[in-house]
C-alpha cells in the first residue's frame, strides 16, 4: 500500500531543483559565512603564521584557475562537501585534506599521523574558520589537531533561512535532520551536496529508494565523529565552538563505555548536558555570551570567563581557546 509520500513523489521529483542550480548558490553562502570566519576565530593570527611559512591561504575561489598550494587552499571550491582537515601547527605541512572517512582513518593507523584531538567549529563556520580553530588547539597542545568541516547542502541553506547563525542553533539543530530526510526523498539529486564525507562513513543510513545520505545523529559532522571515535581509539580530546559542542554532544550520546571512558571533552560558547559518562568535562562559558546563553538551555558551565561569543585574539573580550584549553585540572 502506498504511503501518502509515496502518493505524491512522482509529481514533487519533476520539480526538483537540480544540483548544477544549486552549486553556485551554496558557495556564495559559504563565501559569506568564511567572512564571518574572520569574526569568531582566530583567522588572521592563523594567516599571519602561515605567512612567515611562506603559505598563503586562499579562501575566495578567485585563484580557483591557477595553482594554489594544497595545503593553502580552504576555499569553498575545494571545500564545499566537507572534508576533515589535519591541522599542525608546529610543522610542515600545517594543513592536510581529507575527503574520504577510510582514508583518513588508514593514514592514522599507519601512524604517520600521531593525532589525539578533534575540533568541531560552529554552524556557519568554512573550512577557513575550521583550520584556524584546530591550529589554536594544535598551537596549545604541540601536536596536530583533526578539524572536522561542516558539510553544505541544502539542508543547510533551509537551516540558515531558519536562523541558524545565532541564537537559534539549537531550534535549527533538530530542524536539520527531518528538512535533510524529506529533501533525500522530494530532491535527491540536490540533496547530495554536501553529504561528500558522509557517504563515505561505514554504515551510513540512507533515505529509502533514493540512496541519499541522511543523518542519525542531527547532522552530518555528528555521524562522521561517531563513526570515527567508534573505529580509532587514539582521540582524547575533543573541542567543540558554538554548534560543535552541539555536534560533539549528539556523536557522544551512544558510544561504548570503552570509547567513553578516554575522552576530554571541551566547549565553548554553548554548554552541553553532561549526562554522558566522559573522563572530563570542561566547558566554557562568556559572561557577555548571549549568543552562548540562547545555546545552551540552561546547562551550566564549570568555567565563566570575561567574554563574549568570538574566539578570535584580536577581538575584545575573545575566548583565548590556545590559553583555556590547557588549563589543569585542579582549576576546575
Amino acid at each position: 500500500m502506498l504511503s501518502i509520500a509515496d502518493y505524491f513523489m512522482p509529481p514533487l521529483a519533476n520539480f526538483e531543483v537540480q544540483r548544477a542550480q544549486m552549486v553556485p548558490a551554496l558557495t556564495a553562502l559559504r563565501f559569506a559565512n568564511a567572512a564571518l570566519d574572520f569574526a569568531f576565530y582566530d583567522v588572521q593570527a592563523f594567516s599571519r603564521t602561515l605567512a612567515r611559512d611562506g603559505v598563503e591561504l586562499d579562501w575566495t575561489d578567485a585563484a580557483a584557475d591557477q595553482p594554489v598550494q594544497e595545503q593553502a587552499n580552504l576555499s569553498a571550491m575545494l571545500n564545499p562537501e566537507g572534508s576533515i582537515l589535519i591541522v599542525n601547527a608546529a610543522n610542515a605541512p600545517h594543513v592536510l585534506r581529507f575527503t574520504d572517512f577510510q582514508t583518513f582513518v588508514d593514514a592514522l593507523a599507519s601512524g604517520v599521523h600521531r593525532v589525539e584531538a578533534v575540533s568541531v567549529s560552529g554552524v556557519g563556520s568554512s573550512a577557513l574558520g575550521s583550520a584556524a580553530l584546530a591550529w589554536n588547539v594544535s598551537t596549545a597542545f604541540q601536536q596536530p589537531v583533526a578539524a572536522i568541516v561542516p558539510g553544505y547542502g541544502l539542508a543547510d541553506v533551509v537551516q540558515q533561512a531558519l536562523g541558524g547563525w545565532f541564537g537559534f542553533e539549537m531550534y535549527s539543530y533538530w530542524i536539520k535532520q527531518p528538512v535533510q530526510d524529506i529533501l533525500a526523498r522530494v530532491a535527491p539529486d540536490a540533496a547530495t551536496i554536501g553529504r561528500q564525507l558522509l557517504a563515505t562513513t561505514p554504515g551510513h543510513a540512507v533515505a529509502p529508494g533514493t540512496g541519499v545520505p541522511v543523518f542519525r545523529r542531527g547532522s552530518g559532522s555528528s555521524d562522521v565523529l561517531h563513526a570515527l571515535l567508534r573505529l580509532a581509539n587514539n582521540f582524547t580530546t575533543l573541542v567543540g565552538h558554538s554548534k560543535g559542542a552541539l555536534v560533539i554532544g549528539n556523536a557522544i550520546a551512544d558510544l561504548p563505555d570503552e570509547c567513553l571512558e578516554r575522552l576530554h571533552i571541551m566547549t565553548f560558547g554553548c554548554v552541553i548536558a553532561e549526562n554522558t559518562h566522559v573522563k572530563r568535562y570542561d566547558q566554557f562559558l562568556g559572561t557577555f555570551d548571549a549568543l552562548g546563553f540562547l545555546n545552551s538551555g540552561g546547562n551550566h558551565a564549570e568555567h565563566s570567563i570575561p567574554a563574549w561569543h568570538s574566539t578570535n585574539t584580536e577581538s575584545s573580550l575573545s575566548m583565548r581557546v590556545e590559553q583555556l584549553v590547557t588549563l589543569p585540572a585542579t582549576e576546575n
